[in-house]
């Protein structure tokens, strides 16, 4: 006789009640100021409970420096920022070994990557070398300078930016870095509501500066390893499965989507079922975050046209049983 399928269960098995109304308010401060776009506020959530990270591409003046502020702000966490640029050193980002004299040793002297929410503007506008020296932080969340590795703190988040039109004298991310970003949002322009109220409202610089921090590292912490008790069925790991093998033979498609890009999807998922306030994954969670997983991870034919467009195809063309 065949074993039955668990019960659904809802996050208050797996989340106390006071970090689950904490979560729900801290969005709804997110969204008081991004204002909008509570998909992709939800998106940014999803991205650091999934102890992940997030990559935004949109034009300037659209918001991604306000939700970087915006999210730091209202869980607590120590934020900086660091404008990338084509004279960017390694050093200026990860830190350097300089030596001290009266002790007769070299002193780590440690950079802003040392921190918990880094905003990474404008990534692309710096070169490589730059840019992987970021790789092992987002990677092993540590950085190694002069043969010594030095822990970052936990939580552990960057928020990358960069704008996808203006690409002169910039360096495109490598698969590599791109596959170390666990999301890929954009913003867009806001709706007339939002915009009317934006341009009515006060600065938001000055409404982040007077933000009340709604959760603690220890809440992120706490979330995070409850992020990892949300069941996903067999039935929905196979779901998960079949769009990574379509991956591999859908036309367009250079390069399809890794092992390591489903096991972002399914990470991702539970943590979206987890905001939406379930203890189990269905999937409508996959399909909602498909394409800011896969898109930036395919490698498309030179003519086959965005990689959106082939991620949404995939979509399309794997049933759910």
């Amino acid at each position: 006789m065949a074993t039955p399928p668990p019960a659904p269960r809802d996050s208050a098995s797996i989340l106390p009640e006071h970090l689950r109304g904490a979560l729900d308010r801290a969005q709804t401060q997110v969204n008081a100021l991004v204002l909008g776009k509570p998909h992709e506020v939800r998106l940014a959530f999803v991205a650091l409970l999934s102890d992940g990270h997030l990559l935004i591409e949109d034009l300037p003046g659209l918001g991604k420096t306000t939700l970087a502020h915006a999210l730091a702000a209202t869980l607590g966490l120590e934020f900086q920022r660091v404008q990338f640029t084509s004279d960017l050193l390694p050093a200026d980002v990860v830190g350097v070994s300089v030596f001290d004299p009266q002790a007769r040793r070299f002193e780590f002297h440690p950079g802003p990557v040392f921190t918990q929410v880094l905003l990474a503007d404008e990534i692309n506008r710096a070169p490589p070398r730059t840019q992987s020296a970021l790789l092992e932080a987002m990677a092993e969340h540590q950085v190694t300078v002069d043969g010594t590795s030095h822990a970052l703190p936990a939580p552990f988040f960057v928020i990358a930016t960069q704008n996808p039109v203006d690409l002169s004298g910039t360096y495109p991310l490598p698969d590599s870095q791109l596959d170390r970003f666990l999301l890929r949002l954009a913003l867009g322009y806001p709706s007339g509501e939002a915009e009317r109220a934006l341009l009515a409202g006060e600065d938001r610089r000055a409404m982040i500066a007077q933000v009340r921090p709604l959760l603690t590292v220890d809440d992120v912490l706490a979330a995070r390893e409850a992020v990892k008790a949300v069941h996903a069925s067999e039935s929905l790991v196979a779901y998960v499965q079949a769009l990574l093998e379509r991956s591999r033979r859908h036309p367009g498609v250079r390069v399809g989507l890794s092992p390591r890009a489903g096991l972002a999807l399914l990470r991702a998922a539970r943590a979206y079922a987890l905001l939406l306030g379930r203890g189990h994954v269905r999937p409508d969670d996959v399909q909602a975050l498909f394409s800011a997983v896969a898109a930036h991870r395919l490698v498309a034919e030179a003519d086959a046209g965005s990689d959106e467009a082939l991620a949404k195809a995939i979509l399309h063309a794997v049933p759910v049983d």
